[in-house]
């Protein structure tokens, strides 16, 4: 190891890199920490290949642009001492350490997305050494034998008695994400009635809006009540307008934005008061986060196959807190035969969307499912909304325009001004709202110092007058706003 710094120049902070190599042990907590990236001046936003412009009306919008890198880690090819030297090692155990250390930074300010990082896998370690696989129908077992089908198929049935269906009746799997099980639910919505029309609220999903533009559907957007939720009676009259085509219909528990529960009740009842029999309309409910908090939330209205109901789908990697994007997707038995079709190289059926799926995804459902039980996310979602209610009432204390759904743990208050802030906290922007999305990992003490943070930053953006807090009436409702005009 003598020879390590000597035979390629390499990045001075590697220095205590090598250092620590020259000893025995590697310790990466050693290394300095990674700093945030650079803010970009002025309205471009790099490392994401867009940048922002504010139109003559005000509104903020995203312009694709040339494929533009903040920060870049080149692949290189290793040279022919690398295996004596130990430099190539040396690098990227530097990078990893410090990638790591800014995983632990960026963590601690995570606020506006729907991500429960807490978590611990550590006994799953053990399986990270095998390539698993869930190739196919979850239910069929097929030639490849490096597979996970018995968790998976574990977690279906846990979910199957939340949702109310039978072990025989329905049909599942697990996904790659949530967008999927939105793919999914649509397309088997599609293949059950071929010429229907989808009927999803403006505030759905954007992979809502994907899903028609994939499967060429005819899509009807639906206009939303102040707080997010569905506007049934313009349901009804753009139902009654297309009386001749079944009804394809994506009902939210939960919408991205503001956290709003379709009413599903009122949903079926509109269908049903417009003349369109159970055997004219099919509904898939995108539970994305609150799919699984609402089951546990008293006196919330239930998401239930007793109902006339076609699919439902979660995400794993929210309220779960799965490390990895995965979800799981519910439909009955009796619509998935026409997406079906034989496999012969795989000896088995497959009526997913993807082939290949990932095979950790279920074991660590499978696990987290074990040990926290349905008593342990009833007990998560009641801290969750607890400490929403706490934040709500703490942002209107302070003077700041703020709103929170019944049934919801989405804090929605008005858009900061200072972009830096925004991107700092992670924070989910719309217009002029933002909103933070309270997690089980999200403590009053985390709250308390966004609080305080936001506090002073106002201070600052509000001192001279020349700016002023905005009015958001509109978009949460005059009760909710606390801007000049509404005080």
């Amino acid at each position: 190891m003598a020879g390590l710094t000597e035979s390629r120049a390499l990045p001075k902070d590697l220095t205590h890199v090598l250092d620590i190599l020259n000893c025995k042990n590697l310790d990466p907590t050693a290394v300095v920490l990674e700093p945030l990236p650079p803010f970009a001046n002025g309205d471009v936003e790099v490392g994401v290949m867009k940048k922002m412009k504010t139109t003559e009306n005000g509104e903020r919008e995203i312009v694709l642009g040339r494929n533009i890198h903040s920060s870049c880690l080149d692949i290189t090819e290793p040279e022919d001492n690398d295996e004596l030297t130990g430099d190539k090692e040396a690098y990227m155990a530097s990078v990893l350490a410090r990638y790591r250390q800014s995983l632990l930074e960026r963590t601690k300010y995570h606020l506006g997305y729907p991500y429960n990082l807490d978590f611990d896998y550590g006994a799953l370690n053990q399986l990270q050494h095998f390539s698993i696989n869930n190739l196919g129908d979850p239910f069929i077992e097929s030639n490849y034998g490096v597979h996970s089908r018995q968790f998976e198929v574990g977690v279906l049935d846990w979910f199957a008695r939340l949702w109310e269906i039978e072990k025989d009746e329905y049909w599942g799997y697990i996904t790659n994400c949530g967008t999927e099980g939105n793919l999914h639910g649509i397309l088997v919505g599609r293949e059950v009635f071929p010429d229907g029309i989808l009927y999803a609220s403006k505030e759905s999903h954007y992979s809502l809006f994907k899903a028609a533009r994939m499967y060429r559907m005819d899509c009807i957007k639906i206009e939303t009540l102040l707080s997010g939720e569905v506007d049934c009676a313009d349901f009804k009259a753009k139902l009654l307008k297309n009386k001749d085509k079944p009804a394809i219909v994506n009902v939210n528990i939960g919408t991205t934005v503001k956290g709003a529960v379709d009413d599903l009740d009122l949903v079926i009842q509109t269908l049903e008061e417009c003349g369109f029999p159970h055997n004219r309309f099919y509904i898939h409910c995108d539970g994305a986060l609150f799919g699984l908090m609402l089951p546990f939330v008293k006196k919330a209205p239930q998401v239930t196959f007793k109902k006339p109901i076609g699919s439902v789908s979660v995400s794993g990697h929210k309220f779960v807190g799965c490390p990895m994007p995965c979800g799981v997707q519910i439909t009955r038995m009796e619509h998935i035969n026409t997406l079906s079709s034989n496999v012969e190289y795989l000896a088995s059926r497959d009526a997913t969307i993807m082939g290949s799926r990932n095979g950790h995804a279920p074991i660590f459902l499978w696990y987290t499912l074990n040990r926290k039980g349905y008593r342990g996310f009833q007990k998560e979602v009641q801290k969750c909304l607890r400490n929403a209610h706490y934040l709500k009432d703490r942002l209107r204390e302070v003077g700041i325009s703020a709103m929170l759904n019944e049934l919801s743990s989405t804090v929605v208050f008005e858009r900061p001004l200072d972009e830096e802030f925004i991107r700092r906290w992670q924070l989910a922007c719309q217009g002029n709202i933002a909103h933070v999305v309270v997690m089980p990992n999200i403590t009053i003490d985390k709250l308390e110092s966004f609080l305080d943070e936001l506090v002073e930053k106002r201070s600052t953006w509000f001192k001279d007058g020349t700016n002023k807090p905005p009015c958001v009436a509109s978009d949460i409702g005059q009760e909710n706003c606390v801007c000049p005009m509404h005080k």
